[in-house]
């Protein structure tokens, strides 16, 4: 079955940057639209960006400018490349696959200091 493995969380100082990865393991269904989510403690699930498989991407206001969705439909990778990051941005992140169904990774921790 679709497995979404993400990879690149850690600590970084405000204005730092980090890239997050994921890669689609499992069954051989193709991927609509890859997406990368955050939560923060208390707080909702959201979505920060997401780019479909004709390279069409999403991205929430918070991080425009900032952020930027890149996926390789090849490997079935997606990729977030998080720049000038900010306290706020601090969360899990979630890589999540839709293929008619969906399935989430199981989160990768980004922390920001200030």
């Amino acid at each position: 079955q679709v497995q979404p493995v993400e990879s690149g969380g850690g600590l970084v100082q405000a204005g730092g940057s980090l890239r997050l990865s994921c890669v689609v393991s499992g069954s051989s269904w193709f991927i609509n639209v890859m997406g990368w989510y955050r939560q923060a403690p208390g707080k909702e699930r959201e979505l920060v960006a997401s780019i479909t498989s004709d390279a069409t991407t999403n991205y929430a206001d918070s991080v425009k400018g900032r952020f930027t969705i890149s996926r390789d439909n090849a490997k079935r990778t997606v990729s977030l490349q998080m720049n000038n990051l900010k306290p706020e941005d601090t969360a899990v992140y979630y890589c999540k696959a839709s293929y008619g169904s969906m399935r989430w990774g199981q989160g990768t921790q980004v922390t920001v200091s200030s």
